[in-house]
């Protein structure tokens, strides 16, 4: 493609959507706090990305600081950000690193631990920092731009951009210590992985809590702190506590004082000239039953608007009523104006495990593409309250299987094949939203997803949203608890020691029953549902249409012989666009990273990394020289290859 047709298109965009804002530098973990990922660089494109190479590694030393058991814990899912011209790196632990983004020479190093780590980590991850600029304070100040944090130990940080020092006048020392509402049980924890939303000076903090434990769970309330003394500025609990507020009387018998959870465990988003915050909820305790909680449950499973600066509710819209499958909004709400019969629209595009796409008027949270409430299956356990209804986008469609049935099985063979449609037969299998059972109730798409935390990236020239997704069904079975069932604790699953398809407990403390959950698998281990098991897709969302869907990922790491089947595997991270017209994405379970093809799906590039990159990647250009980073770790839950990576790619001739 000639020069001019990579040019023209960031030209025009930069006219015709002059408040539309992006990072040249990626500042924070969506590209910007519209959550877009991405990027106006073109010195990459799609005439020289298979040219890439290496132009850097920057080795974190993490794994050598943590013990054999601990490393198995650890996912490195953290998006690198440049803040005052450094690149900044979070690993798992959360210590910080600085680096020149040029050659990866490390400039400092903030570590809040102490050697060696005792007990757990409890899968300690971090996704990503944010920043804050002090207006009040001169030029050459400490802290004049500080980082700001939270680690696996449910602490917050401030430190200064430039050296790495702790910002004295924060909290303790730099160091605030966020406190649960409920002394944690075995097996039980909370921690902030996701990097806090800004807005003016506070800093808005989600949390991460154990799921499936006990009813009476940890309230998941958002803090948001004032971003220069740490001090708390105001609260919001997805829960509304107070029988006054309009979304209490969707909890009937007052559970909403029995429960906890509906926590914000991904990303936030900010809309900068409104002063809006955008809060993707989970849903409350327990996951897989909700007969202690009847009622629709408002403000869990929602996207949740709220002013920035004070945390008064603007507006909220619920993706799923009475959530039983553990459909939490995993991804940070992306937003951007997108048109619309001729006029721009402020929109928020919200993806779903279930694989919906939800677009919605970011000003008012009504739906920009209809959406209809249709019936749903009913009948479950005893106890069980159940919506009759769940929201369904008309557009864009679904962008995965909703519900798995005798005659979707797939095999390698006919053989597996049929053990699949056996399999299917035997368990409760009549639709996406059919409720945990007894019998044992298909979950289609399972509760990792559809979409997870990777979320969505948009090009902001062609409105295409890029979202990669998972096709593999799982298993709800309830077991009716016991007298003795008071001892069961919170599993963690070595993932070395069991299969995918090996039932996993969780104990539900408080509710009649506990949960059995797998994956629906062959006998040769391979997923029931039809191939690519993930999906990398494009959607128009100005006509709301698919406009691509490829498959992401090969089988290569996961059988006897490394086949490179293109058959798509599971992901954990998500992708990047940029203005050259290239899609970036690891996340795969076979270590590789791809280039694809904005326009077309087509993989233009891909090279194997050193270790599994379940992160997103980040560009950047430095003396007029673009980088694409990637953080390769491995992961906890997929077990890929475990390392501590942090590699940037380029290439030799740039215009």
């Amino acid at each position: 493609m000639p020069r001019i047709n990579l040019i023209l298109p960031t030209i025009l965009y930069i006219f015709l959507l002059p408040h539309q804002s992006f990072a040249q530098e990626w500042s924070y973990f969506g590209a910007d706090q519209s959550g877009t990922k991405y990027s106006p660089l073109q010195q990459i494109h799609r005439e020289n990305v298979n040219e890439l190479e290496v132009a850097w590694i920057y080795r974190t030393g993490e794994l050598e600081r943590l013990s054999e058991a601990q490393s198995k814990q650890q996912s490195f899912e953290n998006t690198p950000v440049i803040v005052d011209g450094s690149l900044i790196i979070c690993t798992p632990v959360g210590r910080i690193i600085a680096v020149d983004p040029a050659n990866g020479k490390e400039r400092w190093v903030f570590d809040p631990n102490d050697y060696p780590i005792s007990g757990s980590i409890n899968y300690a991850k971090c996704r990503g920092v944010s920043h804050w600029l002090d207006p009040e304070v001169e030029n050459d100040a400490l802290c004049k731009r500080r980082i700001l944090y939270g680690d696996w130990r449910f602490r917050v940080f401030a430190i200064d951009a430039k050296t790495g020092k702790s910002c004295p006048g924060f909290g303790n020392n730099g160091v605030v210590q966020f406190n649960s509402d409920k002394n944690a049980v075995s097996g039980e924890f909370i921690y902030t992985p996701s990097p806090p939303a800004v807005v003016d000076d506070v800093a808005i903090f989600g949390s991460m809590i154990t799921d499936n434990l006990r009813q009476d769970a940890p309230s998941g309330k958002v803090r948001a702190i004032n971003a220069r003394t740490g001090e708390l500025v105001w609260e919001f609990d997805p829960i509304p506590r107070d029988p006054d507020d309009p979304a209490a009387s969707s909890w009937l018998n007052n559970s909403n004082s029995k429960v906890g959870h509906a926590n914000v465990w991904s990303m936030m988003s900010v809309d900068e000239e409104r002063g809006l915050v955008f809060l993707p909820t989970s849903s409350p305790s327990t996951d897989f039953y909700g007969g202690e909680r009847p009622g629709e449950n408002r403000y869990a499973n929602s996207v949740v608007a709220l002013r920035g600066k004070t945390g008064e509710m603007v507006w909220h819209y619920q993706t799923v009523h009475h959530d039983v499958w553990d459909y939490d909004l995993p991804a940070q709400p992306v937003l951007v104006d997108i048109p619309v019969d001729g006029h721009k629209v402020p929109a928020l595009i919200q993806v779903t495990k279930q694989g919906l796409v939800f677009t919605l008027h970011r000003e008012t949270g009504e739906p920009i593409f209809p959406v209809e409430e249709r019936p749903v299956p009913q009948g479950g356990v005893d106890g069980e309250w159940l919506s009759p209804t769940q929201p369904f986008p008309t557009l864009p469609p679904p962008i995965v299987s909703l519900g798995l049935s005798p005659d979707d099985a797939w095999g390698f063979t006919f053989v597996d094949r049929y053990f699949c449609r056996k399999k299917i037969e035997a368990l409760r299998h009549d639709g996406m939203y059919a409720p945990p059972s007894l019998q044992g109730t298909i979950l289609m798409p399972s509760f990792t997803g559809g979409a997870n935390w990777g979320g969505g990236a948009y090009d902001v020239v062609n409105n295409l949203f890029i979202v990669n997704t998972t096709h593999m069904a799982a298993v709800a079975r309830l077991v009716p608890s016991k007298d003795d069932d008071s001892g069961m604790v919170m599993p963690m699953k070595d993932a070395t020691r069991t299969t995918a398809d090996s039932p996993i407990s969780f104990p539900q403390h408080g509710t009649p029953y506990s949960v059995e959950h797998w994956f629906v698998l062959s006998p040769l281990g391979a997923p029931c549902t039809e191939p690519p098991w993930g999906r990398l897709t494009a959607i128009d969302m100005v006509n709301g249409s698919i406009k691509w869907q490829v498959a992401l990922g090969s089988l290569e790491n996961l059988l006897p012989i490394p086949l490179p089947l293109e058959l798509g595997t599971p992901s954990g991270g998500g992708a990047i666009v940029t203005a050259g017209g290239v899609v970036f994405i690891a996340a795969t379970l076979d270590d590789n990273f791809r280039a694809y093809d904005t326009q077309s799906g087509e993989v233009l590039w891909k090279t194997k990394l050193p270790a599994g990159g379940q992160a997103t990647p980040m560009t950047y250009a430095v003396a007029g020289r673009q980088y694409v980073v990637i953080a390769a770790g491995g992961h906890a839950l997929y077990q890929t290859t475990p390392g501590d990576y942090v590699i940037a790619y380029t290439v030799g001739e740039q215009e």
